[in-house]
């Protein structure tokens, strides 16, 4: 789903700011700034997959005045999957759904440099040096401008899990705390 600011309910806003606040601040323990007033922009949007839980998963998309590399305006940010949905996709779910919209533009983003390589699968591909953001290090990210559709992405199964062990995978996931990244999608709505 991509919505503005001005069509999120108050309930929804509500989970996803917990939701990236319990991420962000208490398991990452990032102390920096996470309400910076982008997310009420008019061209920002946020994507997220409810269950019955609540907000299961986020991210949201900027569009600055000027690119930050290349000819990338857009920006994609804040992604973010709980604990125990972690492992199922989600980000992936989130991912395919902004490249579906916004695929045809060019992208970036500040990925955490372990999880580098889910977003290198949808295309964007690393530049300059690694470096810290609020005590992690980061990579920068670019995708080119496609007019193709993302390819399906199958979510790898968690060590320990029936799909691993039918498949012999001994896929280890890293904990939210070292990650900032990424049921069903709610609504989707067109552009």
């Amino acid at each position: 789903m991509a919505v503005k600011w001005s069509e999120l309910t108050t309930d929804q806003l509500y989970g996803i700011l917990k939701l990236r606040t319990d991420v962000f601040f208490l398991e990452q323990r990032i102390d920096e700034t996470e309400l910076d007033f982008r997310d009420s922009e008019p061209t920002a949007e946020h994507y997220w997959i409810a269950d019955d839980a609540g907000i299961a998963a986020y991210l949201r998309t900027l569009l600055d005045e000027a690119p930050e590399h290349r000819d990338a305006r857009r920006v994609v940010g804040r992604v973010v999957v709980r604990a125990d949905r972690r492992g199922n996709g989600l980000a992936q779910q989130l991912m395919t759904a902004v490249i579906e919209r916004h695929g045809g533009e060019p992208l970036m983003l500040h990925a955490q440099e372990y999880i580098a390589p889910l977003y290198a699968r949808y295309g964007f591909e690393p530049f300059g040096e690694v470096y810290q953001e609020a005590g992690i290090p980061h990579r920068s990210m670019y995708r080119a401008a496609t007019s193709r559709s993302p390819r399906k992405i199958s979510p790898r199964p968690r060590a320990g899990t029936a799909a691993s062990r039918r498949t012999g995978s001994a896929v280890t996931r890293p904990s939210m705390r070292d990650c900032r990244s990424a049921s069903r999608m709610i609504r989707m709505s067109s552009p």
